[in-house]
């Protein structure tokens, strides 16, 4: 499967925005990553690829909020209150008979997106 993010972009502290992305198949859990420059990756968010669970990142329960779009081959990340620490490249990837319990571990990920820079400024 292809993956392509969108959104991102430059926002002040306690902004928003929305990354998408856009699969080219169906019936895969999707997951999102970060990677700050000097900083290794790490989880954000995911969902099942059929909705029924999501797991977020404690830095960002209750600010971030991951759906899936109607035709299961969209999944878009809403961040609210945005942190000058959420500052990185957000990148989706997608698995396909992943591990519950390990969902969020990027190992599981075969597929991944481009990245996309996020930028919150203080």
């Amino acid at each position: 499967v292809q993956l392509q993010a969108s959104g991102g972009g430059l926002v002040q502290a306690g902004g928003s925005l929305s990354l998408h992305c856009a699969a080219s198949g169906s019936g895969y859990t999707v997951g999102w990553f970060r990677q700050a420059p000097g900083k290794e990756r790490e989880f954000v968010a995911v969902i099942r690829w059929n909705g029924d669970h999501k797991y977020y990142a404690d830095s960002v329960k209750g600010r971030f909020t991951i759906t899936r779009g109607n035709a299961k081959t969209t999944v878009s990340l809403q961040m609210n209150a945005l942190k000058p620490e959420d500052t990185a490249v957000y990148s989706c990837a997608a698995c396909r008979g992943c591990i519950l319990s390990s969902l969020r571990d990027s190992r599981q990920y075969d597929y991944w997106g481009q990245g996309t820079q996020v930028t919150v400024s203080s």
